[in-house]
């Protein structure tokens, strides 16, 4: 399709969308926007009649593009769109796989078909010569006596579809060389959210056949006796209760569904395999339509999943579709369906990550990537559109399927190696202890300056708390967490729309801040800058608020006056005043003074300050730390004397680097911002920690040798040095110089072993390091956007001297510029630098010699001439 094709499908699709004023007399008077959506998506069907046609050969529909009679073939899709909303207005017929309700009249013509070999699955001459409107909805009839005859004949029409069917039909249309009835039955069945929910089901073990064995999958009245509708309608429910009855003998749990996934795979491996592939255009009007029609459902439904269990087997088995990121799905049908998705009720969604979760690794990614693609055509398609007026998060098709990749997300997560249950339990014990004294500590602080405000913790995800499944519970997913990032999305990110919209409720926005997984650590970096932005100016308007009110000096930023010969003495103390007397001037911008010194804080005096402060603190010879060589990281020394105020205030100057987006050489092990998180340092973390003791205990795992007590010697109590070098023992059981380590017991003797000198040997300085903390972070996005991985990248900066980044991103003012001879020659000399050179120029040009979050492409770096050109030297 052209250019000028595709600008004039869409706005004809645009055109066709919109219901015009006059048509209310054409439909009830109700005021209910239902019936606005219905209308809606009735010119739709008939703008794509129009266009697409509806795949029968021969259809005698003059209104259908499938119709050899049809006059509007060379027609523009403007003209087309119009035409739609015209046969709307007239109520004119709209094409349909199967009638809705078959007329008495129409017997004879079909007894006619019927005995000329019509296969019970082919819609009837007579079907297509009379077209009527397709079942597609799962919204429940009025009672009256007229909606029970509607339903009788309506379900009397329900197709299905069975392995061995679609098996049958493929033979048969390849001997006949022609696909009409096979493509009229996947029209059928995909149109039909209440058809595709009863295909594909399983059948209980030992009952001899399967559920659609017999060719009974299109009820039909007969053709030769008069029988009433309303005892068809009873056989029909009886049918149906047959089917309920069989799915209850399964014993399925609560995490199942009753679709026959291996007889769906085959299926549509089978499909696949037809030469051409001739149903794909059937297959997508067919999934454009059912999609839109249970996406109204369940909008204007919200007890439709209770009322029809099964529907979660349409989408269940849509998304098997091997055809799901072809250029005709994403163009039309998947973003649809993805809409579609995401108006399932949070159960119905989290039911289906279990479910999705069992299909393994390579399932998840493909479908994520498939999603991947969808966003990627969206951004690339309207790349022209995206600035201030109109933004990603405003896209409707990029909202809901990054909605859907977060069910796959969680997916990811339920399947992967998650912590045990015990582990989970006793941190959430541990953590809800330390908060409930960090809340307490901080609201008791604020005591007499002003009303206490409460404390805005963030939230939970819902999916997390359903599914009682964390990213920072799976430490290997089935899917690895970059694989959801989204790199182009990232580029078109804008952190301020997307930060207006993370309270937004309406469905067709999104805000990415709430859907982290698909960000990079960069834009998460930014977003969490914006947020503690807004923050600092919160707590500045609210010092200028009590200054007005209660008389309260004015306390607009969190100033720190210190000396430089007594640096830590007088940071320590003004924080720890801050923090008896009001823990929430953390949260203000910090600002620092040196004693004697002119010069006002725009960020270069903090990161020196920073810089001083934590070279001080992690000095050896101060005790509260020990270091480790060989691993180059430092540790908390377990049996040190300083008091628990020293190791919260370091906590809080830690707290005070991350908030204010300064970059520290703290170089601590990464299983220390694992236990900010909340989680227990284990066996996996121990070599972090020290690698000679981590490769000691790994061989005592190897060992198989009933001999392990004479070769190893050891026992369950442990030797270990304090920092004068001096001796010390520790029973990880009771009596545990009495208890051998042996084949039985080895690996609760590892698991102890770590958790004594990960956990329990600097339980009391570890829990005040984390509460400083916490005061300056508790209400931060921390926690919801970071891993503990992404947080050491927060802290410490990135290790990637990329300084190639650095001069593409590097801009030249007063007369330089990229082409200039002396800047071609000073990138040549950088590049020759050796690493700590170029770190020395980081140190020299930024204040800092780390690269920050994102690379050295986030730095802004100018060059600028400083007089004009001389023949001097200096």
């Amino acid at each position: 399709m052209s250019n000028n094709e595709k600008t004039e499908d869409q706005s004809g699709t645009k055109a066709a969308s919109i219901v015009p004023a006059s048509l209310s007399e054409s439909r009830p008077q109700t005021g209910d926007g239902m019936k606005r959506a219905a209308a809606k998506e009735q010119i739709e069907k008939f703008y794509y009649q129009l266009t697409d046609g509806c795949g029968r050969e021969n259809c005698e529909n003059a209104h259908c593009a499938s119709s050899p009679t049809f006059i509007l073939r060379d027609q523009e899709r403007n003209t087309l769109a119009l035409k739609a909303v015209e046969l709307f207005r007239n109520k004119a017929d709209l094409c349909g796989v199967q009638p809705s309700k078959v007329a008495r009249a129409a017997k004879p013509a079909q007894a006619s078909s019927s005995s000329q070999g019509t296969s019970p699955c082919e819609p009837s001459t007579s079907a297509c010569t009379t077209p009527v409107k397709p079942v597609v909805s799962f919204m429940k009839p009025s009672s009256s006596s007229s909606s029970l005859s509607e339903k009788s004949a309506s379900m009397a029409s329900v197709q299905y579809l069975t392995e061995e069917k679609i098996k049958e039909l493929v033979d048969e249309c390849e001997g006949s060389k022609s696909w009409s009835k096979f493509i009229r039955l996947i029209g059928a069945t995909f149109n039909n959210p209440e058809s595709l929910s009863i295909s594909f089901l399983m059948q209980p073990e030992g009952s001899g056949q399967t559920k659609h064995s017999k060719d009974t999958n299109t009820k039909k009245f007969d053709e030769d006796k008069d029988v009433d509708e309303k005892e068809d309608f009873i056989d029909i429910q009886s049918k149906h209760k047959n089917n309920q009855t069989a799915i209850e003998q399964l014993n399925l749990s609560e995490d199942d569904v009753s679709v026959d996934i291996a007889s769906v795979r085959r299926a549509f491996d089978a499909l696949m395999n037809i030469p051409d592939l001739p149903f794909i255009p059937a297959l997508t009007n067919a999934l454009t339509y059912l999609a839109k029609g249970v996406h109204i459902d369940l909008k204007f439904n919200p007890l439709i999943l209770k009322q029809n269990p099964q529907l979660l087997n349409v989408f269940v088995i849509v998304m098997e579709l091997p055809c799901l990121s072809s250029p005709e799905f994403i163009e039309r049908a998947f973003p649809d369906f993805c809409k579609a998705l995401c108006k399932l009720p949070l159960s119905g969604q989290c039911k289906l990550a279990k479910v999705w979760a069992k299909f393994g690794a390579d399932w998840v990614r493909e479908r994520v990537q498939s999603l991947h693609q969808l966003i990627t055509v969206r951004i690339v398609n309207n790349e022209g559109r995206w600035g201030r007026g109109y933004h990603i998060n405003d896209d409707a098709d990029i909202a809901s399927a990054t909605r859907v990749m977060k069910i796959l997300y969680y997916a990811s997560i339920y399947g992967g190696e998650r912590d045990s249950e015990k582990t989970i339990a006793e941190e959430k014990s541990i953590n809800d202890d330390d908060e409930n004294l960090q809340d307490m500590l901080q609201l008791q602080g604020a005591v007499g300056h002003s009303e206490p405000k409460e404390l805005r913790h963030q939230k939970e995800d819902p999916y997390a708390q359903q599914l009682n499944a964390y990213s920072i519970d799976c430490r290997k997913p089935l899917v690895p967490y970059e694989e959801f990032i989204n790199e182009l999305l990232n580029e078109y990110l804008d952190v301020e729309t997307d930060y207006k919209y993370k309270d937004d409720t309406d469905d067709t926005k999104i805000s990415f801040m709430n859907h982290s997984y698909i960000l990079t650590t960069a834009s998460k970096f930014t977003l969490m800058y914006f947020d503690n932005r807004v923050r600092m100016f919160n707590e500045r308007r609210s010092s200028i608020l009590q200054t007005i009110v209660h008389g309260l000096p004015p306390i607009p930023y969190l100033r720190l006056q210190v000396r430089r010969d007594h640096l830590i003495d007088d940071a320590l103390v003004a924080l720890e005043m801050t923090a008896m007397d009001n823990p929430q001037d953390l949260k203000k911008q910090l600002f620092i003074e040196f004693d004697g010194e002119q010069g006002l804080d725009e960020g270069g005096v903090s990161k020196e300050f920073f810089q001083l402060v934590i070279e001080e603190i992690f000095n050896i010879d101060f005790g509260m730390f020990v270091y480790n060589e060989e691993q180059n990281v430092f540790w908390f020394n377990p049996t040190s004397f300083e008091n628990d105020g020293q190791f919260t205030l370091i906590g809080i100057m830690l707290g005070l680097a991350i908030y204010n987006s300064t970059i520290v050489d703290v170089h601590f092990p990464a299983v220390v911002y694992r236990k900010l998180m909340g989680k227990k340092g284990t066996f996996e973390d121990l070599k972090e920690v020290d690698t000679t003791l981590a490769k000691s205990l790994q061989e005592l795992m190897d060992y198989t040798e009933d001999d392990i007590d004479e070769v190893f010697m050891q026992t369950f109590q442990i030797g270990y040095k304090d920092v004068f070098g001096s001796s010390l023992t520790h029973d990880l059981k009771e009596n545990g110089n009495q208890i051998n380590v042996t084949q039985q017991n080895k690996k609760e003797f590892t698991t102890l072993y770590a958790d004594f000198i990960l956990n329990k040997s600097i339980q009391k300085q570890f829990r005040a390091f984390k509460r400083g903390f916490q005061m300056v972070v508790n209400e931060s996005p921390l926690k919801t956007l970071f891993k503990p991985e992404e947080i050491e990248l927060l802290v410490c900066g990135s290790k990637e001297f990329d300084f190639s980044a650095l001069e593409q991103a590097t801009e030249y003012d007063a007369g330089f510029t990229a082409d200039h001879r002396t800047i071609k020659h000073f990138w040549e000399v950088v590049h020759e630098f050796t690493e700590e050179q170029k770190r020395k120029l980081l140190q020299f040009t930024t204040g800092t010699d780390k690269v920050p979050v994102g690379g050295l492409s986030k730095l802004k770096l100018i060059i600028a001439r400083n007089g004009p050109d001389s023949e001097r030297y200096s």
